[in-house]
């Protein structure tokens, strides 16, 4: 793959042209994001519903958005979108989502080397003080020769 070297990921562009896959069919969106993290946002929809007499978001489609936030944070951090296998993704549910809010994935890449990212986040329902999940994981990435400046 071969980048423009003035070329930078943007997500809110790369949110924008999406279409299908898994993220968008959970219905996943950008909310903001600085140079190594990135916040993704879950609307509660009743299609997620993992207990239905509670109400409660099920922990899958959570999952999937902390994987897409730390992914996005790599993203950020390497300048560009390439490719990449989710290898360790780690997450301790604290709480169960309050039904009616949207759930809030705040993913962070905090190292990079050569073939490996290292992740964490945590994942909220408005109250960061108060989170539902915390993350922690590591990535590798899988195309040939993707060294990055941080990792030689």
């Amino acid at each position: 793959m071969s980048i423009a070297p003035d070329f930078q990921f943007d997500p809110a562009r790369f949110f924008e042209a999406r279409v299908g896959g898994h993220g968008a069919a959970v219905g996943i969106g950008y909310r903001a994001h600085g140079e190594d993290w990135a916040e993704l946002t879950l609307p509660y929809d009743e299609r997620l519903i993992g207990d239905v007499t509670t109400g409660v978001i099920a922990s899958g489609p959570i999952l999937t958005l902390m994987d897409m936030a730390t992914s996005v944070a790599i993203w950020l951090k390497r300048g560009q979108f390439v490719p990449q296998a989710t290898l360790d993704l780690r997450i301790d549910y604290l709480r169960p989502a309050t039904p009616g809010r949207t759930v809030i994935g705040r993913g962070e890449c905090y190292r990079l080397t050569r073939s490996i990212a290292f992740v964490r986040g945590q994942a909220h329902d408005g109250d960061p003080d108060d989170p539902l999940a915390h993350v922690a994981g590591t990535f590798m990435f899988t195309e040939v020769g993707t060294a990055t400046e941080a990792g030689k």
